[in-house]
């Protein structure tokens, strides 16, 4: 335990003397994640009075230094300081993000919601995060899928001006899916004159290269002119990064020490030989490199396997009789994409302070994923194959059909498997705001859009016909097919929409606030709202995917079209009580009701309390719920597979020989109609200090605990409680496991809860100049879910379960200088260490993967800009200027293997410029 603690004892130890000493002067300046700091003295704000304004986590303007909840705030500068161009890139800086879904964690062949980025808040789910932009909703990531939560691809990044992320649930506000958090992203309102920003990317050893551009222009004086109006387009190219043009892809050693992970398809083709047919070689002598042959699983031209992406490897998955294919010599670690989005806003005043808005939200992200290219299992005549031609195995009578081989071949000539994945927003916000009778008013109909467009592009062949070819010769398993075998192939190319998913939806809100009366601490104020949605989902696989005839794209059973639709309504109310003149109290509650699924009220409490000059503490606690999605409702039976597991039924028969009783088992998913809303409970304490005019720090606890957790049981461990399980295990009549049920059900909980550290420094003038920092961490003091009632928590915290790991601490350090028209920023994001998923087995010797623990993960960016005037700026940069690596990690849930792409960034150094022009 001690030596656990060393790392992060250091990191913490780190933090509290860079404020302490930042605070007695060091420093000075501004850095990310910045929040507003606490006056230092309750008279000088008095005296000069802030200006109120709408806080993320409150339906009531106010001061922000006077929430009761902790808010951080990213600005647009501090995005640009960072290189930042899109909104998934700066979730990852967020220390509070954990296991959020990017670009790496999609690239799969055949694998669900791919292209769908999204945030993660407390790593308690993509489902418990409120995505929000500009405080309105917008509509989720179409796909089905076990995640639902909006796509960072549709957040018009250059049109930013600010993000604000409540680190507090907040379902009493904004409804089911805050649990975790609520991130907001806030647009500029108020626009005038040009701006022209353009950007480019260049990577070290090659490959994710980056072009930007973007264009913004307004025109109107809102309280000159009566209106403004205002447009931001933003169009971005990023390249395609291959295994190939990474050297740490080879110092990850996966042939070596995750042989057993790799693949048994190869090129030239593996022959499956049936358990007779092995058995009839080997009586007769038969021999591969001048050996018997011992494996079901033989290669007639090892030890040539055709390398680099073909090899011998006698402890790999193709064993001692064949060749293992390495797909991390064959695949992409970063996709090409092509995103563009426009945000365009119209305010005008008519008269009495009501104002009529409109807001326009267009977004289109494609991004081209490329695997490595089909695998196939084919059949062949024995007669086919010259060095098996002699050996009568048609004599062998007790397989189905006799001198039949199978195949277990790689399609080089195919080409990779490729999709396309075009995710596609549309949001129109039309509204009115004012006064009316006292009351402070905003209400708008909200309609939004995502469509998303699965193709299969190349590499994907239909495969009655390509086992056609294999059978009768023109393709040929074993070496280059000829030009008849080559048309084949390229006649029966798949290019298709095989998933097409298009989400709707509706919304119109409305919210009255006002001041009541005075108290002893200032205005008790009030706000009241409602709001009425409607959502739709229309989820279309094509016709060809649905025949079950695309290799490696099969059609799932039951496979069909799907429409949902619900309808939503949902009040609430806040009070603001300032009951005393330190003392300041909000009480909020929702009442959400969902169609089919019913309603559930969410309070909630938050209390602030400034005991002195500089120092405010507050807590809040409250309750919510989470309605189960529509995929989670009514998603069709959807096929897939386990990890490499044991089956204790089978291992009991053959003495615990995994080589033997371990397999990639057969599952089937099922949605549940039936599900019932998660219930929460969470609260939350902490202080935010002002140290003079320069420092502020806080600190925050917080507490989340969901019950009725919507979840599967994983298939670990079913098989690991077959007496209480059991009966999710099907099998045939010799006992053999047929598939496993992994059905959606309300049962167990999940508990999170840690700490939140901010330090922040502004603005102290030396003689070289202005300095200024931020920390911003998050340490996790415990993570764990409960699979079913009774059953014992399991803890991801600090270790890799099932699907990701949640780190015990994570943080961002920025350090900023200016001085004149120059500026500077050096910035730290840094996750620790933890115990890796030591689970996987190797079934060809029954071996488990040597034990790891995944190293800290520590990255640092330099950027440097200069104000030519005011009116042109430059800036140039290095992301990750020591050039770290991802570190090596045994996880086998994700297709990329040898590291966690979850939290990781394969692209190593980089080096950017971009230069902006506004014109006012």
């Amino acid at each position: 335990m001690k030596t656990k603690m060393t790392g992060i004892a250091h990191a913490v130890r780190g933090v509290v003397l860079a404020g302490t000493w930042m605070a007695a002067g060091g420093f000075a300046g501004h850095a990310m994640a910045q929040e507003t700091p606490i006056a230092p003295d309750a008279q000088a704000v008095q005296a000069a009075p802030m200006p109120t304004v709408e806080v993320t986590g409150s339906a009531i303007r106010r001061v922000q230094a006077e929430t009761a909840l902790p808010v951080q705030t990213v600005t647009r500068a501090e995005i640009d300081k960072a290189g930042i161009t899109t909104a998934a890139e700066l979730m990852t800086r967020i220390s509070s993000n954990v296991g959020g879904l990017t670009d790496g964690v999609s690239i799969n062949v055949g694998g669900d919601q791919r292209g769908f980025n999204s945030a993660n808040l407390r790593g308690i789910g993509t489902s418990s995060t409120l995505v929000l932009l500009n405080g309105r909703r917008m509509a989720n990531f179409a796909s089905p899928g076990d995640d639902s939560g909006v796509d960072l691809n549709n957040i018009p990044a250059a049109a930013l001006e600010r993000v604000e992320v409540l680190l507090d649930g907040a379902s009493a506000l904004y409804g089911t899916d805050a649990i975790g958090g609520v991130i907001n992203f806030i647009t500029r309102k108020d626009f005038q004159g040009l701006e022209l920003n353009a950007y480019g990317l260049k990577t070290r050893e090659g490959g994710a290269a980056k072009r930007t551009a973007s264009i913004g222009a307004g025109k109107g004086d809102l309280d000159r002119d009566g209106y403004n109006v205002f447009a931001v387009a933003d169009f971005q190219r990023t390249n395609a990064l291959s295994t190939a043009q990474r050297s740490f892809v080879k110092g990850l050693q996966v042939e070596q020490r995750l042989g057993h992970l790799l693949s048994g398809y190869t090129s030239p083709a593996n022959i499956r030989l049936s358990t007779a047919q092995r058995d009839y070689l080997q009586a007769n002598g038969f021999t591969i490199n001048g050996k018997p042959i011992t494996n079901r699983l033989i290669n007639l031209s090892v030890p040539n396997c055709a390398p680099p992406d073909n090899v011998y490897l006698p402890a790999g998955t193709g064993g001692v009789d064949a060749c293992t294919y390495d797909y991390m010599n064959d695949t992409e670690l970063y996709p090409k994409s092509d995103k563009a989005s426009l945000l365009s806003r119209g305010v005008m005043e008519f008269g009495a302070g009501h104002q009529a808005y409109a807001e326009l939200a267009l977004s289109r992200a494609k991004t081209d994923y490329a695997g490595s290219s089909a695998r196939v299992t084919g059949y062949i005549d024995y007669r086919k194959v010259p060095q098996l031609a002699g050996t009568g195995l048609d004599q062998v009578t007790d397989d189905d059909v006799p001198g039949e081989l199978e195949l277990r071949m790689r399609l080089n000539e195919a080409g990779r498997r490729t999709s396309t994945l075009t995710s596609e927003g549309v949001r129109v916000v039309v509204g009115l705001s004012g006064n009316l009778g006292g009351w402070d008013y905003d209400t708008a109909f909200n309609h939004s859009i995502n469509t998303v467009k699965d193709e299969d592009t190349h590499g994907y062949v239909l495969y009655n016909e390509l086992l056609a070819g294999i059978a009768d010769g023109r393709i040929n398993p074993f070496g280059p097919s000829g030009a008849e075998g080559r048309a084949l192939l390229d006649s029966i190319q798949v290019h298709d929409d095989v998933r097409h998913a298009r989400g709707v939806m509706d919304s119109w809100d409305v919210k009255f606030s006002r001041a009541l009366m005075k108290m002893a601490g200032g205005d008790l104020a009030l706000a009241v709202g409602g709001e009425v949605r409607r959502e739709k989902n229309d989820f279309t696989p094509s016709a060809l995917l649905l025949s079950d005839n695309i290799n490696n794209d099969a059609a799932p059973e039951g496979g069909r079209a799907t429409h949902d639709s619900r309808n939503i309504q949902a009040v609430y109310g806040e009070l603001l009580l300032p009951f005393a003149r330190q003392w300041e109290a909000q009480l909020s509650g929702r009442y959400d009701h969902y169609q089919q699924v019913g309603g559930a009220a969410s309070p909630k409490i938050g209390l602030s309390w400034r005991p002195a000059a500089g120092v405010l503490l507050r807590g809040s606690a409250g309750r919510g719920f989470r309605a189960p999605s529509m995929t989670e409702l009514h998603r069709p039976t959807v096929y897939s597979s386990t990890a490499t597991l044991p089956d204790p039924v089978y291992c009991a028969t053959v003495d615990n020989n995994y080589a033997d009783c371990a397999d990639n088992w057969d599952t089937r998913r099922y949605s549940n109609p039936d599900l019932k809303p998660e219930r929460s409970r969470q609260f939350s304490l902490g202080a935010v200090f002002a140290a003079g005019r320069h420092v502020n720090a806080s600190l925050d606890y917080w507490n989340i605990k969901r019950t009725d957790l919507i979840s599967e049981i994983g298939d670990d461990v079913i098989l690991g409680n077959l007496a209480k399980y059991g009966d999710l295990v099907h099998r045939d009549e010799d006992g053999y496991i047929d598939y496993i049920d992994l059905r959606k059900e309300n049962r167990g909980a999940q508990i999170a809860k840690g700490l939140d550290l901010a330090v922040t420094v502004r603005g102290i003038d030396t003689p070289v100049g202005r300095f200024g920092g931020r920390v911003n961490g998050t340490y996790v003091l415990d993570s764990k879910i409960q699979n079913s009632p009774g059953d014992t928590y399991v803890s991801n915290l600090g270790r890799f379960v099932t699907d990701g790991v949640v780190q015990r601490w994570r943080h961002t350090i920025t350090l900023d200088w200016e001085r004149g028209p120059l500026s500077a920023s050096l910035s730290n994001t840094y996750s620790s260490g933890y115990e890796d998923q030591n689970t996987a087995i190797n079934i060809d010797d029954g071996s488990v993967v040597a034990q790891n623990r995944v190293k800290p993960y520590s990255l640092w960016d330099l950027s440097a800009a200069w104000q030519l005037d005011p009116a042109l700026k430059l800036r140039a940069g290095v992301q990750n200027l020591f050039d770290r690596s991802p570190p090596y990690s045994n996880q086998a849930y994700f297709f990329l293997s040898g590291y966690d792409p979850t939290y990781t960034d394969p692209r190593g150094r980089r080096f950017y410029a971009s230069v902006n022009y506004a014109f006012r």
